[in-house]
């Protein structure tokens, strides 16, 4: 096989202008036959889904930091897409992104490549976080033995959260942060097109292209659609390819909230235009979610966003809001938001359903929860719609508080940098990531997606973008020392 590569080199450098076109050709006739023989066997999608993975791998062998950037664009455009194999389970494309990028990422340091470790100043808060989800993990075997689908999910939970470490350790230029940064806009900006798409095309194009997808794992037929209170009559809502509508909420507030300060920069990371199109993606793939817990987080962190730096984006909401509540084509909307507030439709009784019984569980298992395999008695259960009742369930009121001081300390940190009134452009990634984060957290009270086992790619997204503010306030104290 090295001799056949050599030749294979001699001849593509090779003197005589001859020989390299009959190479270059011999090249192209092979690799088209292949191409065609993959495409025959396995399908367009597959193939070029393929092809994407293959390109991907060799990339993170280059650098941890394109193995980053896979996993983001890979949680936000195909978060739930598997491999063509089996090997014992089926491994997602972004099971395959994290696991290499984490493990390239400490590849370096087994072999000493690498001997720089920067921790920041929440590391043991996370690395204590961390150990605590183990721990409970292990308590959690003495009520029921996991399944390997279980066991999996909870390594990605794990390696998801450790992202935060590669973050903070890979990005050590700005070009580097920026590069992050962008592919949480870009990553974005193409799903909330998706999911505009799948929206405004006929439901029998859409259940086509879902049919397309489902070689991927994606779920399809008309089932795959989702509408208010499970009414095919009713409201649709947008889920994109994120399956489903509320995690597609969940990652509008993320990426919408980081993209929006761009629109007031002096420099942003993008052409002002192209920041103005990607924010206003963002904000219609929200809308059409009809999420009113990803609503209500957007609109808290556009405040936070508001309050700290840009007292337009306040005047710009609240002219949203009422237009928001007085448009003729919004009313449905605005029903469906007030009867959520005052109890009255099913979605919210059957959520107060499940607050109920999280409490019952907790009140029982208030200091390590029961785990994340199953509850240990039969009247209890693990799940519920809100991120820190689930929390509690798994890890009981010690987990949650230490994620809780956690993210405290973070927020803290990335207030002292504003305060710094350092490099703009950096100030405007700061003020992104926090009012994502105040964004996120407020919906949490509302949803679940930060921390399921169901959905791994909103965990790496949101660890990912501490690392990215993480790394921010440390760019923000170079300049300052």
């Amino acid at each position: 096989m090295a001799r056949l590569g050599l030749a294979i080199r001699r001849l593509l450098v090779h003197p005589d202008p001859r020989r390299q076109r009959w190479a270059v050709l011999t090249m192209l006739v092979v690799a088209g036959l292949l191409v065609g023989l993959l495409v025959g066997v396995a399908g367009p999608i597959v193939a070029l889904a393929l092809a994407v993975a293959s390109i991907g791998a060799w990339l993170v062998l280059q650098s941890p930091l394109w193995g980053l950037v896979g996993v983001v664009l890979v949680s936000t455009i195909l978060p739930f897409a598997t491999a063509p194999f089996d090997i014992g389970v089926t491994p997602t494309f972004l099971d395959m992104a994290v696991f290499a990028t984490f493990g390239v990422w400490a590849l370096n340091y087994a072999v000493r490549a690498e001997t720089r470790f920067n921790a920041t100043s929440i590391g043991v808060a996370v690395a204590l976080f961390l150990a605590l989800a183990a721990f409970t993990y292990a308590l959690g075997l003495q009520y029921a033995r996991p399944t390997p689908n279980n066991l999996r999910q909870f390594l990605e939970m794990v390696i998801s959260i450790s992202l935060f470490f590669v973050v903070v350790n890979v990005v050590r230029t700005r070009a580097q942060l920026f590069f992050l940064a962008k592919s949480f806009m870009v990553g974005g900006a193409i799903a909330a097109s998706l999911a505009i798409l799948f929206y405004i095309i006929p439901r029998e194009t859409t259940v086509t292209i879902l049919d397309s997808l489902a070689r991927l794992g994606y779920p399809g037929g008309f089932g795959a659609l989702r509408f208010v209170n499970d009414d095919p009559e009713g409201l649709m809502r947008a889920i994109g390819t994120s399956v489903d509508p509320n995690v597609l909420g969940g990652l509008m507030i993320l990426v919408g909230l980081l993209t929006l300060p761009q629109l007031f920069v002096e420099k942003p990371l993008f052409p002002r235009r192209w920041i103005m199109v990607m924010t206003a993606l963002d904000i219609l793939a929200l809308y059409l979610t009809i999420s009113r817990g990803a609503m209500l987080g957007f609109a808290a962190g556009a405040v936070i966003i508001g309050l700290f730096r840009y007292r337009k984006l306040l005047v710009m909401a609240f002219i949203g809001a009422v237009l928001f509540f007085i448009m003729p084509f919004t009313q449905d909307y605005v029903q469906h938001l007030l009867a959520g507030f005052a109890g009255q439709d099913r979605a919210t009784q059957m959520r107060f359903g499940e607050y109920k019984d999280a409490l019952t569980l907790i009140s029982r298992y208030p200091v390590f929860g029961v785990g994340f395999i199953a509850a240990p008695e039969i009247d209890l259960y693990i799940g519920v719609s809100s991120l820190y009742l689930l929390m509690a369930e798994n890890m009981g009121l010690v987990g949650l508080s230490v994620f809780l001081v956690t993210i405290l300390l973070f927020v803290n940190a990335l207030i002292r940098a504003l305060r710094r009134r350092s490099d703009a452009q950096l100030d405007a990634i700061l003020l992104g990531v926090l009012g994502a984060m105040g964004g996120l957290l407020a919906a949490g009270v509302f949803d679940h997606y930060l921390f399921n086992l169901t959905y791994p790619h909103m965990t790496s997204l949101l660890w990912i973008l501490v690392g990215l503010g993480m790394a921010t306030v440390g760019f923000v104290l170079k300049d300052e020392a």
